[in-house]
């Protein structure tokens, strides 16, 4: 055997010419070797014998079909694989992929050759379009396709053209792929003569098991509603109105399939003869509700900045603390009897909801507004200030998928929404800084640099828990504000320098909202340096109070704590050439929307929305707390008793008890029906 190996000339050879070499002597010594046993004819044998095993067993056709369908479904999930939601080698969609491709495999290879070959169109085709268009839109968008925007599948129309172009061409590159793949596959498809029951009826059953298992592995979601409901696997797959984290969660095909059922085939709840009757009459002469009042069109023409911010309770908005925003006070309509109430899990979401839409999360059933991006919003404030012409984009530290805002936002109306961890690039997570949403160059020309009338929606962070310098936020700050010093010390040290502070939980609580000030310097500068000073109003309310303190006892000396009028916190509108007023009438989010729109001049329709514009005279001053207690600056209401010792007549608490049942009921229907859909 020595002497029929030949060696190696290793002599004017590269590396990878060397390695080449290497491999065929290693597969000559192992032929060589068998050869000399006598066993090379056994393994040839054995070899052959697998080879027409598989081929008329139609193995290498079955595993060809399986190769088409995991490319679809894998290339998919590779081509999103920014969504930081479901990491794509999960066992959920693994398995929810497996179960459907051991399902198609058994429909169409239990049929007769001339049915299979229908099947295996009918099967591919759909799949093949739904993937070209799935990763086009989400190249585009950066979310998947849904059935239910074939609604709107004309508004896009006109940008098609540009946008297939554009696409990634990796895309094209696999949809060729799978065609040229298919072809090969009807090509050499086996020849059935007859149908074979039973493969047909194990393909079922092994995808029942497969669904089944991966359904399981969802985990468990909540019943009662928490901030965090979105995030949990199970809760997005029941609720499965997040394009983005359905496909990431369950695969494409339990994706396309699940989106067409919810679409087009899971019944809707019907509602009651009691139900209709109570929205005709809540909606009834829609058209002609219109009415103006002195400051109808004060502001009309103006660009707007929505300023959401974090939990500035109103404590902290002080001329000592937050100068820069109390400055704004001067030129503001003070609204100084404001509440930031929230029902349900996601507090903040719950004000951005409100405000852009002007409804609130149901008070009666158990339903997040983040989970609401199916419904229609045809006068949401963007929808209304798109038609006057108003670019719309919203800014925020927290990536687009965090409350599927990339999502809500489009159904909102607006044009984009931004996320500093979106545009990735930072380091230590400083991206938490509020100063960041001024001072990120890309979000800088996106707020200030652009033509035409606009409306910016500014959400700030960085007044939020943990309120400690062990980590987050406050730490970061310090960090900064002794950065000199830190500099030269070590990292043992810096901490022991940090922890010597020691400062309180209300300290960085104040240190945090300083910054947040420190971004309205910097956001009132932006505005002057680009000449949009006089032209522009900020809408500046805050999100909620600071219940996210980790002891409420700390806030008595600032607030009262006893009763849900801790939701009290601030809210004003700035104008450059407005002299101070303060409005001492109740109100919440849901008073926002329909109140800046009259300011714009704006027509819209008071029954539109659940509250009115709170400077209209016929405005019922009212906010409702998540327990359903209520306060209409005179008295605060628990059960239908007053609770706060204010006196008021028998008669005007039943009407005022009768009316804040109505608007419950009107918030809760029109969400669960989705009843602007047929307004629309």
């Amino acid at each position: 055997m020595k002497k029929q190996i030949k060696k190696i000339k290793t002599k004017s050879l590269d590396g990878f010419h060397l390695f080449i070499e290497k491999m065929k002597y290693i597969c000559r010594v192992i032929i060589l070797f068998f050869k000399e046993k006598g066993k090379w004819k056994k393994i040839k044998k054995l070899f052959s014998n697998i080879h027409k095993f598989m081929k008329r067993k139609h193995i290498y056709s079955m595993l060809l079909f399986i190769i088409i369908y995991l490319t679809m479904d894998l290339s998919t999930r590779l081509l999103s694989k920014d969504i930081e939601f479901y990491g794509i080698w999960e066992i959920v969609p693994r398995f929810f992929s497996l179960g459907y491709i051991i399902l198609f495999l058994g429909i169409t290879y239990s049929l007769k050759r001339k049915y299979a070959v229908i099947a295996n169109f009918v099967i591919f085709i759909p799949f093949l379009i739904l993937f070209l268009v799935n990763n086009v839109y989400f190249d585009a968008t950066k979310n998947f396709f849904s059935f239910s925007m074939l609604e709107l599948a004309g508004e896009g129309s006109s940008y098609m053209l540009d946008v297939i172009k554009n696409c990634n061409i990796l895309v094209y590159v696999v949809f060729l792929i799978l065609i040229i793949l298919f072809v090969i596959l009807v090509k050499h498809f086996p020849n059935n003569k007859k149908t074979n029951k039973k493969f047909l009826v194990i393909s079922i059953l092994l995808f029942l098991l497969c669904h089944a298992y991966a359904y399981k592995k969802l985990g468990k979601g909540n019943v009662e509603l928490t901030w965090d409901s979105w995030n949990k696997p199970k809760n997005v797959y029941n609720n499965f109105n997040d394009s983005n984290k359905c496909m990431a969660l369950t695969g494409f095909f339990e994706y396309s399939i699940r989106d067409f059922y919810i679409v087009y085939l899971k019944a809707e709840a019907s509602r009651t003869e009691t139900e209709n009757n109570f929205l005709s009459d809540a909606f009834s002469d829609t058209y002609d509700d219109y009415s103006k009042n002195k400051y109808t069109g004060r502001f009309k023409g103006k660009n707007v900045i929505f300023l959401q911010l974090e939990g500035i309770d109103d404590w902290l908005l002080t001329k000592e603390l937050m100068p820069n925003a109390y400055s704004l006070l001067d030129h503001s309509i003070n609204f100084t009897n404001h509440y930031s109430f929230y029902n349900g899990g996601g507090s903040t979401f719950n004000s951005e909801f409100a405000v852009n839409v002007g409804y609130m999360t149901p008070f009666t059933y158990p339903v997040n507004a983040y989970t609401l991006n199916k419904n229609d919003f045809p006068y949401s404030m963007a929808n209304l200030l798109k038609q006057d012409d108003y670019s719309i984009k919203a800014f925020h530290m927290n990536s687009g998928e965090y409350y599927s805002r990339s999502i809500n936002y489009q159904n909102f109306g607006y044009d984009q929404y931004f996320g500093l961890k979106d545009l990735g690039g930072y380091t230590d997570e400083l991206y938490q800084l509020d100063r960041e949403l001024i001072l990120n160059e890309t979000f800088y020309n996106e707020m200030f640099k652009g033509s035409g009338k606009f409306v910016n929606y500014i959400i700030t962070y960085s007044n939020h828990l943990p309120f400690t310098t062990d980590k987050a936020v406050c730490r970061k700050l310090v960090k900064k504000d002794y950065e000199d010093k830190l500099s030269k010390m070590s990292s043992s040290e810096q901490n022991e320098f940090i922890k010597n502070l020691s400062m309180t939980e209300i300290d960085c609580i104040k240190r945090q909202a300083r910054e947040t000030d420190y971004m309205v310097g910097l956001l009132m500068q932006a505005l002057k340096d680009n000449g949009l000073y006089d032209d522009t109003i900020i809408v500046a309310f805050t999100d909620h109070y600071l219940y996210t303190i980790s002891d409420e006892k700390l806030l008595e000396p600032y607030k009262d704590i006893t009763s849900n009028l801790i939701n009290h916190t601030p809210f004003f509108i700035w104008s450059s050439k407005s002299k101070r007023e303060d409005i001492k009438i109740v109100t919440s989010q849901l008073n926002i929307l329909p109140t800046v729109l009259n300011l714009l001049g704006v027509e819209y329709n008071k029954k539109w929305y659940i509250e009115k514009d709170a400077l209209d005279k016929s405005y019922q001053p009212m906010t409702i707390f998540s327990d359903l207690s209520w306060y209409n600056g005179n008295v605060y209401v628990e059960d239908g008793i007053v609770k706060n010792n204010k006196k008021i007549k028998k008669e005007d608490l039943e009407t005022l008890n009768n009316y804040v049942e109505f608007l419950i009921k009107k918030n809760d229907l029109v969400l669960k029906y989705n009843y602007f859909k047929e307004l629309k």
